[in-house]
């Protein structure tokens, strides 16, 4: 077969005009595809990592105006607290002033009261006493028939009281 015996002589030099065809293209695509790529994924991997720098800075922001927030509040409630303390300590004074003056003006009525008790006891004692006299004497009168004076039985009264 004279096809067999010229395949060496075609297919060769197909086989040189292929690798010359794959090598200009491997050479072109790797001097002039490859830099383009790396570029496109360098810029990338740049951007994503602005990105996550950009996030990060803006999480360390709102980190910082929570802490601030949260000072704030505190600071806020620790005031409150201290102007409701004060308060409560202003009406506790105002109260035990008003304690005082109540205590004061009770003591003071009380004090009149008792004198106005005492009088009012040591006036009926003088008038128990004045009736008691006259009981005994009419008694003694009535009974005895004896005539007792007045001194006499005032006397006897105060020694039975």
């Amino acid at each position: 077969m004279p096809q067999i015996s010229q395949l060496l002589e075609v297919y060769g030099s197909q086989f040189f005009w292929l690798l010359i065809v794959i090598g200009i293209i491997y050479f072109g695509i790797a001097k002039n595809m490859v830099p383009k790529i790396s570029k496109t994924v360098d810029d990338r991997q740049k951007r994503i990592e602005d990105d996550l720098a950009a996030a990060q800075a803006a999480q360390d922001k709102a980190e910082q105006i929570e802490a601030d927030y949260r000072a704030s509040i505190n600071e806020a409630r620790a005031n409150a607290v201290g102007k409701v303390n004060e308060a409560k300590a202003k009406a506790a004074k105002k109260n035990e002033a008003a304690i005082k003056r109540a205590e004061t003006a009770i003591a003071k009525k009380a004090d009149e009261a008792d004198a106005a008790l005492k009088a009012a006891k040591s006036s009926a004692l003088a008038e128990i006493e004045t009736v008691a006299v006259d009981a005994a004497q009419a008694i003694v009168a009535t009974v005895s028939g004896a005539k007792v004076t007045a001194t006499d039985a005032k006397k006897a009264v105060k020694a039975a009281f």
